[in-house]
Order: structure tokens, then sequence, then C-alpha cells
């Protein structure tokens, strides 16, 4: 199957047939299921889609490098300071305490602790919302150094039986303070008793945007890990929206999709001991058009030194590929596109294509990603963007010692993580009908 590109650069594409979903929130007073807003970070900020999606690989490149240095970090005994990914490309709203105060908050799928800052600040930066004051609350408790949840800190210590924590991340900004239990609300649900970070001592420019994290990862501290039921989805719109996300949590994140013609594919999470958190899937192979690629399985595969493998994530762009098998991607697509090679492109995109001399309409090819179980064939809007210029281009990058399936190839589609089967599914979903 093709993909039609209008010459007016306008991509009119035929996409795979989908069945779209129903309505949510089949159960809205579910003790721990909620329907949470996502916000791009630039959303509103009035920048064309090749602005946004240029912003928006400068993060992600920075990301992907944070990742990978996490990955063999964690391989590494002699690393005293372990640091997370932090930093994303999505921001969610919520509440803390009682009675509850509101602020939004970095989701990162690639770390696990949720904090926010509180007062007395000894250094905290300038954020959105009014920073959390803990002594206002009737619902705050510190957690006590003999819990199983200071336990799973990466590094801990003790002031007056208290649990204290610090948390490092990629960029060298850092969060400090004590471990605490609150109140959480969501939109009209409130769950209690979740664990987080009361942070005092917070530095670096990586946070502005948000007054917090949330993170979502795979290990014990994380929001999906507290809940009563450890899955969650999320809905990410076409970057250039004008509607925001969704993200569904515990007994929301399925809601009636087993229930329906909607087409799920599912594929197994795949388990890193040099970095549990996060959510690697096997990637075993990729079409394109009707060719499936000779890239070698063993390409995605973990390393003994925590290195290689292929995550998915929602706060990193673009897809990146390992070396050998983006070379064999850019060969194919310059081949079956068909198309003049914008080779000084500034896009900041390495396969593109001139459309400027070409007098007719141009088929795009379709491009598949084969995971464990799971044949994922792409809308087109998520691997080729256009340009006003009269270039189209492939939004994907290359890489050196692991793979990311990114947020732009994730567009339109549901995809939900169960923490209990150790599985993520993917259901073609009109995700600003949500």
């Amino acid at each position: 199957m093709a993909i039609t590109l209008v010459l007016a650069f306008a991509i009119l594409f035929v996409s795979p047939s989908v069945s779209t979903s129903p309505n949510l929130l089949d159960h809205p007073g579910a003790k721990t299921g909620f329907q949470v807003t996502l916000k791009h970070v630039d959303f509103g900020g009035n920048f064309t889609k090749l602005e946004l999606l240029q912003r928006a690989m400068k993060r992600g490149r920075k990301r992907m490098e944070r990742l990978h240095s996490m990955a063999l970090a964690s391989s590494d005994a002699t690393i005293e300071a372990p640091i997370h990914a932090g930093n994303g490309e999505f921001l969610m709203e919520l509440s803390i305490g009682t009675p509850p105060e509101t602020y939004s908050a970095i989701l990162d799928t690639g770390s696990d602790l949720i904090w926010t800052q509180c007062k007395p600040c000894k250094k905290c930066y300038d954020q959105p919302t009014p920073i959390f004051d803990p002594s206002k609350s009737s619902t705050f408790s510190n957690i006590p150094c003999a819990s199983d949840l200071c336990s799973a800190l990466p590094q801990s210590s003790c002031a007056d039986s208290n649990c204290e924590y610090e948390y490092t991340y990629g960029d060298y900004s850092s969060t400090q303070g004590t471990m605490a239990k609150e109140t959480f609300t969501f939109g009209n649900v409130s769950v209690p008793k979740i664990a987080f970070g009361c942070g005092s001592d917070n530095e670096g420019a990586g946070f502005s945007q948000g007054s917090g994290l949330v993170g979502m990862g795979r290990g014990p501290l994380s929001l999906v890990s507290q809940l009563n039921e450890p899955k969650f989805s999320y809905c990410l719109t076409s970057i250039d929206s004008s509607k925001t996300s969704t993200l569904l949590m515990g007994s929301q994140a399925n809601y009636n999709v087993n229930n329906s013609n909607i087409v799920k594919k599912t594929t197994p999470l795949i388990k890193s001991t040099s970095n549990p958190t996060f959510y690697y899937i096997s990637l075993e192979g990729i079409t394109i058009g009707d060719k499936l690629l000779p890239i070698e399985k063993s390409t995605f595969a973990i390393r003994e030194d925590g290195s290689g493998g292929m995550i998915i994530d929602s706060g990193t762009t673009l897809t990146y590929l390992e070396d050998s098998a983006f070379d064999i991607v850019k060969k194919e697509m310059i081949e079956q596109m068909k198309l003049p090679v914008a080779n000084q492109s500034g896009t900041g995109l390495e396969v593109c294509f001139d459309l400027l001399s070409v007098d007719h309409d141009i088929e795009v090819p379709k491009f598949v990603f084969h995971f464990e179980g799971a044949d994922l064939d792409l809308p087109g809007e998520n691997y080729i963007v256009a340009d006003s210029s009269g270039e189209a281009c492939l939004a994907m990058a290359r890489s050196n010692g692991m793979s990311i399936f990114g947020n732009v190839q994730q567009q339109n589609i549901l995809m939900i993580h169960d923490l209990v089967k150790e599985t993520i599914s993917f259901v073609p979903t009109k995700c600003d009908e949500l």
C-alpha cells in the first residue's frame, strides 16, 4: 500500500484501516481510575509544525543521550549518584494535599520519582504555580527511614528518622528533600498516601516549565506502580494539534477496548537488569513498502553492558534507530520515494526530499515496525513531515547505543502500558476526539 503526497506540500495520507475509540470513562468513580489532560510543553506557542518539530528535536537529542548514559551507568557498580532521564514533552495537571493545591508537572516515562518543590525552600526555581506548603495540608506525613519506599530510592539518607532523597538528572538538574505521603487529586478522583519527594533544594533549568515531575517508569516509586491497578495509557494528538492529549490511569487505561471492534496489537515488555525503569520492547524488523529490510535481529537486542535495545518513550520526539539499521532505512526510503534528495536540508532531519521540481503526485511507501507479536503499520503523518519550503522528510534519526520509539511515531495511537501483564498494546485512535 502506498500513500499519496500532494504537491501543494500538504500530505494526503491513505492511512491503514483503523477503528476509532468509543467514549471514555465508563467508570468515572473508579477508586484508582482517572483521566488527565496532557499539554505539549510548546502548546499554544504559535509555532509552525516544522518549528515545533525542530524545538522538540533539540530536546529529544539531549534526552536520548541521557537515556543511553543511564543504561550504561546503571550497570556500573562504581557510580555513586545515579542519574535519571528527567524532563519530557508533556505536562499533566494535578493537585496535592488537603485542601488541594493545583500544579502542572512534567510527565516522564523514563524515571520513577514523583516530586514537587516544597516550602520552606533552601533553593527553588521559579515555577508557574505557588510552591506547595506541607504545613497547610492535613494529609501530609513523612516517610520513615525504615520504609520499603525509602529503600527503593537509589540514593537516600536519614534525618530525625525521616527519609531524605537526592535525585540527579542527566542535564545536571537535581532535587533534594524529604520523602512524604500525600493525597493526590486528578480531576475529581483523589488517591491517598501517594509517596513523593518534597523538594526543598532544587537546581537546574530543566524543570521551569512545570512545578515538579511525575515519574511513570516501571520502578516501585512511580505513580503507576503505586496505584492498585498498575497500568496506564496515553493518547497523543499530532504535534501541531490545537487540542490536548490524554492520559488514562489505573482502571481507565483499557476502558472498553476489549469489548469493542477496535484493533489492538500487543507486544511483551522486556526487562533490562541494567535499567528496570525503562519500557523496553522487542523490535524484530522493519518493512518499507513491500520489502522487509535486511536488518540483523540482534541490532535491537539489549547487550550485557546495558546498551542496545529499544525503549518506548513519551518524552523523546523522534524515533532513533541504531546506525546500521538507520542506514538501511535511509537507503530504502530514497530508493522507493524516487525523488530528488535534499542534501542541504535546513530541517535538521537527515532524510529529506525536494518536491519543488516535481510536477506529479507522489506515492510514499508504507512503513511497518515488526514488534514481537505486533506489526505496527504507521499512519503516514507519523513518519513523513512536509515543510512549506517544499521538502518532505522522514521523522526519524540515527543513534549509537540505544534505539527509541518516539512520540511522533506514537501520535493517534492509544499506548496501553500494563505492568501486571508486562505488555504494551497499540490501539489506533483519534486522540483529539477523546
